[in-house]
This record gives C-alpha cells, structure tokens and sequence, in this order.
C-alpha cells in the first residue's frame, strides 16, 4: 500500500474528493493503527463557493491551514462538541479542502468502540453500529481525532491515508449536507460517496 502524497492532493479538489473514496484513512494513536475505508466526502472550493470557510477570501486563525500547502489535516470544531477532519487541496493560496463525511471501520475496531461509546465492539447495539462513522463528528470522535491533529502534514506518520487500489464500488453523488445558507452553493452535487458493488 502506498501513502498518498502531495502531489495527490495538490490537484482539483473535486477531483481529489472522488479519488479519496475507496482510500484507507489511518491513525497512528498511541502506536495502535486506527484504520478505516473512506466512503463519504464533500468538497468546498474555496473563495468561490458560499458553503466554503474561506468563501470571499475569508482568512482567520481558524482557517489558515487552508491557506497552506495541499496534504495537511484541516480540523474544526462545529456545534462547540464535534471534530470534522478535512483534507486540505490545490496549491498554496488556494484555500480548498476535502471534509471526510464517512468511513468503514477495517482494524482496531474495538479501540474505536471505546472512542465513540466507551463500550466494546461486542456491547454495541444495532443502532450504534448504525452510526458508528457515518458522520464526520462521529468519525472524528471514532477515531481519537480531535483539534491537536489541525495542520499535521498527512504524509507523516500519526495521520495518514493510503491507497490500496480497491475499485470494486461505484460512485455517487448528491448535495452537500446542512449548508442551507450557502445560496446556489447549496445545490452542487460536491458531495460524493461509494456504493459497492
């Protein structure tokens, strides 16, 4: 398996969204690797689209990892409680990222079960199997991922992702989810996500 590097990310961000799909996400957490299959993501495309942080060219502390380099960790805090992990794309000065929407668990599972209910993998019920990953707070709080990891370069080693050529799924796409205030943004299909087959 290779990591994905910068010059993958330093491309289209739509382009890149699709190609995350099918990726393995992995945190090194404590020298345990938390490893999951990306299956849902959103691209925002900078100062041009309304659904954006950096929309009009909006530049804070908050954001200014976005402003940055491609391949670095864009994390921040939504509701005052959930962690949303995005993947910063395009070249430096072009404020776009990739917000992770969705995962399937692969490995260390049962560490991520303590991570999201403080129960073992075996105690969950249905519904929290249900809504293990499939939101990008819970992937986050899923994962241990959390405002220390905004602006880790994902070609190091705590944070990472890896391409193993998995193809087997088609690709679909849609709206992006809870950006009724972005306009005419609101209704691009930037958000994309993977159907097996």
């Amino acid at each position: 398996m290779n990591k994905l590097l910068s010059d993958f990310y330093n491309r289209d961000t739509l382009e890149v969204a699709k190609d995350l799909l099918g990726k393995k996400l992995v945190h090194n957490m404590n020298g345990e690797k938390l490893t999951c299959r990306i299956t849902e993501v959103e691209a925002y495309c900078g100062i041009t689209d309304k659904a954006c942080h950096t929309y009009g060219g909006r530049r804070t502390k908050r954001t200014e990892v976005m402003w940055g380099s491609a391949g670095y960790a864009y994390i921040y805090l939504i509701y005052g409680m959930y962690y949303c992990l995005n993947v910063v794309t395009q070249e430096q000065g072009q404020p776009c990222a990739v917000l992770i929407r969705g995962l399937e668990p692969l490995e260390s599972i049962d560490r991520m079960a303590f991570n999201r209910y403080n129960q073992s993998l075996s105690t969950l019920s249905n519904y929290q199997l249900k809504n293990f990953t499939n939101g990008p707070g819970k992937l986050c709080q899923a994962l241990g991922i959390n405002k220390n990891h905004n602006g880790l370069n994902l070609e190091g080693d705590v944070l990472y992702i890896l391409d193993d050529h998995i193809t087997d799924f088609k690709i679909h796409q849609g709206k992006r989810i809870n950006i009724g205030y972005a306009e005419e943004a609101a209704d691009y299909l930037w958000r994309f996500y993977i159907e097996k087959k």
